[in-house]
């Protein structure tokens, strides 16, 4: 009996140990690309490269159109590189916004390490690089996905015109727990990502569109979000919507253009 029990019992901590130093490749899905590849779009852009303090590198793409009523700084999900994510960028730019990206860690032609920390670190990076160059009310953060977390710390450490929360998490711990709620999540978890507590620092305008069949981030998180922060947040379901198809629905546009437009209003 006292085999069994320790079997189990070392079954399960070579579970956790798996899942404490392997998670990366379950939470991120990078494309990375050779240093000299050229980047393509409709669109005239500008390559960016920043230097991190700790001698990473951030990959940016820059979009600019004549006479920008502001720009989106758009953080993207966990697949892919800003080669694919690129193509975003006319929603916005067809509105009158300018726009950047860049990719995390890993991902594309950034290169370093990659934590939580330096996720944040190099997300305000790019932001006071915004700074230099824009106002701050001129300044629409937008984040997707995984990015709608990082976006939300983004938004409660500065005072962006207003925040835009494309399919988000409650939280990256919250989320993970659903699937994995049998392990110490609290103690391997490496990426909690709160977006639950950026939200209650953050003093712009939020606005949330996620769709109503998203099973990998419910629309129930959205809610919950929405429920608790109801001075200053606005949810807009797509009806039918998944995770990934939200671009299928003119809906989702109009919820963009009408946040763009200052059509929909929120005053915290």
């Amino acid at each position: 009996m006292l085999v069994y029990v320790l079997l189990i019992a070392g079954g399960y901590l070579f579970l956790c140990l798996c899942f404490y130093f392997f998670q990366h490749f379950a939470f991120f899905r990078p494309e990375i690309l050779p240093s000299d590849f050229r980047y393509s779009y409709s669109f005239p852009f500008e390559e960016l490269v920043i230097d991190t303090a700790d001698g990473g590198v951030i990959n940016a793409i820059y979009f600019t159109v004549p006479s920008s009523r502001g720009i989106v700084y758009y953080l993207k999900g966990n697949s892919r590189s800003i080669k694919g994510w690129g193509k975003f960028a006319k929603d916005f730019l067809s509105n009158g916004y300018d726009f950047v990206m860049f990719d995390y860690r890993g991902f594309g032609k950034s290169r370093g390490k990659r934590n939580q920390n330096k996720l944040y670190a190099d997300a305000q990076l790019m932001y006071d690089w915004i700074l230099e160059r824009y106002n701050e009310d001129e300044v629409v953060v937008y984040g997707r996905s995984l990015g709608s977390g990082i976006a939300a710390k983004v938004a409660a450490s500065n005072k962006p015109q207003k925040l835009i929360l494309d399919s988000p998490y409650y939280s990256f711990y919250h989320n993970t727990k659903r699937f994995l709620f049998w392990m110490p999540l609290r103690l391997i978890l490496r990426y909690d990502i709160r977006t639950d507590m950026f939200l209650e620092d953050v003093e712009c305008p939020v606005y949330i569109i996620h769709g109503s069949s998203d099973r990998l981030f419910p629309i129930s998180q959205s809610q919950k979000l929405s429920d608790a922060n109801s001075d200053k947040v606005e949810l807009i379901p797509i009806e039918g919507g998944g995770h990934n198809n939200l671009p299928n629905y003119p809906e989702f546009f109009e919820a963009i253009y009408d946040i763009l437009d200052n059509k929909r209003l929120i005053h915290p």
